[in-house]
């Protein structure tokens, strides 16, 4: 698939900040990391935002950034856990770049998260495993699938690019 954007989806921990950093040195383009554009632009962090107006707020000003970068070509996009869950932000994605989905088995993304409570969807378990699953729905639509429980950096940067010049 030939390619002027790429977006990383995926439950959160997955590494799709990683992985965005180290295509983008590859590639030589700019990343851009929505979970951190929220935070500059709110002047806060995502937890504060979450416990001061909620996840209904969070989600509209995420798509505000997801429409602000739709217009940029040669990036490449880490998205937030929960970005390409939503309908509207998935077929916009879908539409204007490679989405790769970067799938971590979900006991490996709960050994991943900081005890500290900084991920608010996170601190339920039980409705974590519940949100894991509702969003595989939606990841499994990606263009492409990456195994990220066991493969160095280097070597899904590899796959990414094998497969955007395939």
């Amino acid at each position: 698939m030939k390619a002027d954007k790429i977006y990383l989806v995926g439950f959160m921990a997955a590494g799709k900040s990683t992985l965005a950093r180290a295509l983008g040195r590859r590639l030589d383009w700019p990343v851009e990391d929505i979970d951190d554009r929220i935070e500059a632009r709110e002047h806060r962090s995502i937890t504060a935002i979450f416990a001061a107006q909620g996840e209904p707020y969070f989600r509209a000003v995420e798509r505000q950034v997801l429409t602000d970068l739709l217009p940029r070509r040669h990036v490449v996009v880490a998205t937030g856990g929960g970005t390409f869950a939503e309908p509207d932000n998935r077929a916009a994605i879908m539409a204007d770049g490679a989405v790769v989905w970067l799938d971590l088995p979900l006991e490996q993304v709960i050994a991943r998260l900081p005890p500290d409570n900084r991920r608010p969807l996170a601190a339920d378990r039980e409705q974590l495993q519940q949100l894991y699953q509702r969003r595989l729905l939606a990841y499994r639509q990606a263009h492409l699938r990456l195994d990220v429980s066991r493969a160095p950096i280097e070597e899904l940067v590899e796959r990414v690019l094998d497969w955007l010049e395939s």
